[in-house]
């Protein structure tokens, strides 16, 4: 990365409004990818028999809460927002937005080497990428990652245990007010994301022309190291 020439993004500040949206449409992209991948392992299943394990959900349900919280929710996204986001697109930018979109998004999914994530890791890539290029501020693709996180790995646990504790009629108060909250964070989300993406116009900064074609991006030595290596690896899960 060192070779590449950076290139600074113009900065421009979220509003509260637009940071909600942005993260709602996040929030939709990963439950529309993770839809995809729930259905093409469900086909793999039926197929060949293989139960295709999401290694990240086993690893959530198996950690200690706290250590979730700080390698899953904390630690985890920063280091692939400046990875992912920052570095990579500081130094493609130059190449134009939609090169610098699409490259993260690959990168990014195929580095979570499983199927089940690779979907949902795509989208979300992409779109953070396009958040970092609109604001140039890395905090707000890290904050947005942080939230998303904390949601999948934390808070959907504890909502878990509470409507499981509902289910078998052993509840208190204060997990139906767990479950309740939850579910309409979930819901409002998801009705702004959808919103959101359902009236889209199209953004100048994605009519831009590529001022590089997507083979130089990805047929040369490193990439195709890389995405070889990593489709092993999501190979070798499903076999």
């Amino acid at each position: 990365m060192r070779k590449l020439d950076s290139q600074k993004i113009k900065k421009e500040r979220l509003g509260i409004k637009k940071f909600i949206i942005y993260l709602s449409i996040s929030f939709t992209l990963i439950l529309f990818g993770n839809l995809i991948g729930v259905f093409i392992t469900s086909l793999i299943l039926l197929v060949t028999n293989n139960t295709i394990v999401n290694p990240v959900e086993n690893l959530i349900n198996s950690t200690d809460i706290l250590l979730n919280v700080v390698l899953i929710s904390f630690i985890g996204p920063i280091f692939e927002e400046l990875f992912f986001r920052k570095l990579l697109i500081d130094r493609t930018i130059k190449y134009g937005a939609k090169a610098s979109i699409i490259t993260s998004a690959i990168l990014f999914a195929f580095f979570h080497g499983n199927l089940s994530q690779f979907f949902y890791t795509f989208l979300l890539g992409g779109f953070l990428a396009y958040v970092y290029i609109k604001t140039g501020r890395i905090i707000y693709p890290i904050i947005i990652h942080m939230v998303l996180n904390l949601m999948g790995s934390v808070v959907s646990l504890l909502s878990d245990g509470s409507l499981t504790a509902i289910m078998n009629s052993a509840f208190t108060i204060t997990e139906v007010i767990t479950v309740l909250i939850y579910t309409i964070l979930i819901l409002t989300l998801l009705l702004i994301g959808t919103f959101n993406l359902l009236h889209y116009k199209k953004d100048e900064l994605l009519k831009e022309k590529m001022q590089i074609p997507l083979k130089t991006i990805f047929l040369n030595y490193g990439m195709v190291c890389f995405i070889l290596f990593f489709t092993f690896l999501i190979i070798n899960q499903i076999v």
